[in-house]
């Protein structure tokens, strides 16, 4: 064994034990993968993954793209490898990366191996435009195997193969997992089990019946993706309701919200997901009443401006923006800090108590002085941590471990 795979090996060992349990659905049993430290699949927490969206060659701005969405709560990263120079840039990037790097390739097998070599945490494989697949498959599968990483494979509605889209006359949940079962056999007859399966589409609802397809035809660990889905505020609904369906029946181990916008609001969306599912530790929290004719302040600026001055807090926070007398101080006294707006004036409340009452434009900078007391208080108390990551609960049992 190589000192890279004996590492691998012992991140695998120490990752066991980490299992997430949904409040919704128990989590669907499946096989547990290695993502350099983040363990994928037999009821590991769910991770979130983006893609840089920098050349790769462009070794500085693409550690500083990782860097950003490690901060912002991004647990594995891809990046793209279209060229030999891109490829040449990954042991650079694989170095100083605080999470792990998947290197994503098409058509040039010779770039899976240099990955490998470069001690990607996996690589991204479509075989269906992989050159010769048939012929480097068994070799790639060796490298990996030698190397101790997993592979991704899986394919979208937009490259399915000629063949299936005829049969089945297009891009149908029927054809996707025919294609991924396809894929699937080509790894596992070499004796290759370290892979992930992402089946994608640009529709939710047939995204969400694909990977239900999917889930009940084997144990593979699933990579949960909406493909192409469009602009941030498009995208972010289409990504909700496919995740939001899948994720509350137990389907789902690790997902990318892919988004026409920077990949850091790729991230952001993909943690609110999982913190809302109750799949993650909570962060800040913000809750506003929407705007009505009851309100007696303007609610919307006043939102806005508090989550703008409290956008940097990470501690799990949640503070309530409220315009009017008839939910406000119900709804503020459930947050950690609140106000209940009207007559020109709020009351702020804490922890369920009404601590002052200030004028309407005070608001704001009380609030943000009582918010980042509160989170300053947390972290000496080493309590601001808790949204920092997935939610983690002992392991079970009946759960098989890889």
């Amino acid at each position: 064994m190589t000192a890279i795979a004996h590492d691998r090996a012992a991140q695998r060992s120490a990752a066991q034990d980490a299992v997430s349990e949904s409040p919704l659905h128990k989590r669907r049993v499946s096989r547990r993968i290695m993502v350099g430290p983040v363990p994928v699949g037999g009821g590991a927490p769910i991770s979130v993954q983006s893609m840089t969206n920098t050349p790769t060659v462009d070794i500085n701005a693409t550690l500083q793209q990782i860097a950003e969405l490690a901060a912002a709560g991004c647990d594995i990263v891809r990046v793209a490898v279209p060229s030999q120079d891109d490829a040449d840039a990954l042991p650079a990037i694989v170095a100083k990366s605080p999470i792990p790097v998947i290197a994503d390739i098409h058509f040039q097998s010779r770039y899976v191996f240099q990955a490998i070599d470069a001690g990607c945490a996996a690589v991204r494989v479509n075989p269906g435009n992989i050159r010769k697949f048939d012929e480097v498959g068994p070799s790639i599968c060796k490298a990996a195997t030698d190397a101790g990483i997993s592979l991704r494979i899986g394919v979208n509605a937009g490259s399915l193969d000629k063949e299936l889209y005829a049969k089945y006359g297009g891009p149908t949940p029927e054809a996707l997992v025919a294609s991924a079962l396809k894929e699937a056999r080509m790894f596992e007859d070499v004796g290759f089990r370290d892979f992930k399966i992402s089946v994608k589409h640009h529709d939710p609802v047939t995204t969400v019946e694909t990977y239900r397809l999917l889930a009940s035809k084997g144990d593979w660990p699933l990579h949960l993706g909406v493909t192409e889905a469009g602009p941030a505020w498009q995208g972010t609904i289409k990504s909700c309701l496919a995740f939001g369906a899948l994720l509350s029946e137990g389907i789902g181990d690790t997902i990318r919200v892919s988004l026409s916008a920077p990949p850091v609001e790729e991230v952001k969306v993909g943690c609110k997901i999982l913190e809302y599912l109750g799949l993650r530790q909570r962060h800040f929290d913000i809750i506003s009443c929407p705007s009505c004719g009851r309100a007696q302040v303007d609610v919307i600026q006043l939102a806005s401006e508090v989550t703008e001055g409290l956008k940097d807090i990470t501690a799990p926070i949640r503070v309530a923006v409220m315009g009017c007398i008839v939910n406000g101080p119900g709804e503020a006294r459930e947050a950690d800090l609140g106000v209940a707006s009207g007559n020109g004036k709020g009351q702020i409340i804490v922890h369920g108590k009404v601590v002052t009452t200030v004028p309407e434009r005070d608001i704001v900078p009380t609030l943000l002085d009582y918010a980042h007391e509160m989170a300053e208080t947390m972290r000496q108390e080493g309590e601001d941590t808790p949204g920092a990551g997935p939610i983690v609960v002992p392991v079970p049992p009946t759960v098989p471990t890889r």
